[in-house]
């Protein structure tokens, strides 16, 4: 039995899911949205199943979406990339995991930028790599570049970037990007790009894709979901952009962990990938109406919340809210006693200087959800206080 998988809890998503059925909350923890997803691309794929092949599609991903990705990245993103620059994966935890495994050999040090998604720590050790955290602190969440700088040794191979960041909520700047590029560039390091928010981003905010910045074409490998760009976080369907010397190995490992992901799914995104700028961006204002809305009423609640740039997610400082205790405490409490599931910022980073007493919640959901959920948490709050 391998000791790295193991000896390793479940996540943190599905002991809070667990909690919220058990007690009867509303999940506000994992970050999908309530919606059934746009009626015409569940059409799409939906024509697809019933009327074109269901055998194994080439490993690489259908050639219809491979082009409308190029397409839509060259469109929307300003990137020059062609359809043999792009790989199909069954999920964008997938096209990690197949990234790390073809730019990872054991020893190889991969710095990860927390609080981060889950799933990176276990993949780079998986692929024989050495993770090496660096903190982000709230509320503004700035790339902090002296010390990723310090962080860099003779190892280290790569750098594992979420842009927009979950749990964050941060959507990084341009100059914070120029100075990691300039940074990746200085040390030859690779840099693998999670971008799987990249349009759910809010105020206005400009999504800027390393890969495009001077000196990192070569050097990046960007992935991209279309579970989050349609709302449609069940299909795990996920793109890999490279150039052909990263790409290829890439590819070569994701041959040998899902080969190919179903091919009427694939259909279904390759026409939505043609959707104009004005769909995403309109699919964009709708969540930040929602973030609004959660937010607003949390803090009229007496909870502070931090700024949400982009992604489905808010972030609350249980401390600066009066509520003492570690957040997965609070966390606990939340669900057991307000009847809310929220995600504890701890369960993203490793670093002992790791933020202190937050919560992540989803907003993602219909304005009665929303509602409701501030509601619970006001009570709550208030019967804490008061005790």
């Amino acid at each position: 039995m391998n000791p790295i998988f193991a000896m390793m809890p479940i996540t943190v998503f599905e002991e809070m899911s667990a909690l919220s059925r058990a007690h009867d909350a509303i999940n506000l923890g994992q970050g999908f949205p309530d919606g059934a997803g746009p009626a015409d691309v569940l059409a799409a794929a939906a024509d697809a199943l019933l009327t074109e092949s269901n055998q194994y599609p080439p490993s690489m991903g259908l050639p219809a979406l491979r082009a409308a990705a190029a397409e839509h990245y060259r469109r929307l993103q300003q990137l020059d990339f062609a359809a043999e620059d792009v790989l199909v994966t069954s999920g964008a935890t997938e096209a990690l995991a197949a990234a790390l495994l073809a730019v990872v050999s054991p020893g190889d040090e991969v710095i990860l930028l927390e609080p981060a998604y889950d799933a990176y720590r276990p993949l780079v050790l998986r692929a024989g790599g050495v993770p090496c955290a660096v903190t982000l602190h709230p509320p503004h969440w700035r790339l902090p570049l002296d010390r990723i700088a310090a962080a860099v040794t003779p190892r280290t191979r790569a750098i594992l970037l979420n842009n927009p960041a979950n749990p964050a909520a941060r959507v990084f700047d341009a100059d914070e990007l120029a100075g990691l590029a300039t940074l990746c560039v200085a040390h030859d390091l690779v840099a693998i790009c999670d971008e799987v928010w990249e349009h759910q981003r809010f105020d206005g905010r400009a999504h800027v894709p390393l890969i495009g910045l001077p000196g990192m074409d070569a050097r990046t490998v960007k992935i991209g979901s279309a579970g989050k760009m349609f709302a449609l976080t069940g299909w795990k369907v996920g793109l890999a952009i490279a150039r052909p010397h990263l790409l290829g190995p890439v590819a070569r490992a994701h041959q040998f962990l899902a080969f190919s992901t179903p091919p009427n799914l694939q259909a279904g995104v390759a026409y939505a990938l043609g959707k104009a700028a004005d769909w995403f961006q309109a699919q964009a204002d709708d969540l930040q109406r929602a973030r609004d809305r959660l937010a607003g009423a949390l803090a009229a609640a007496g909870f502070a919340v931090l700024p949400g740039e982009g992604t489905y997610f808010l972030n609350v400082d249980l401390h600066a809210s009066g509520l003492a205790g570690d957040d997965i405490a609070l966390a606990h409490a939340m669900v057991t006693q307000a009847g809310v599931a929220a995600i504890p910022l701890s369960a993203f980073c490793t670093g002992g200087d790791a933020p202190q007493g937050f919560v992540r919640l989803c907003f993602a959901k219909a304005d009665a959800v929303l509602d409701e959920a501030a509601d619970r948490l006001g009570r709550w709050r208030r019967g804490v206080l008061a005790a």
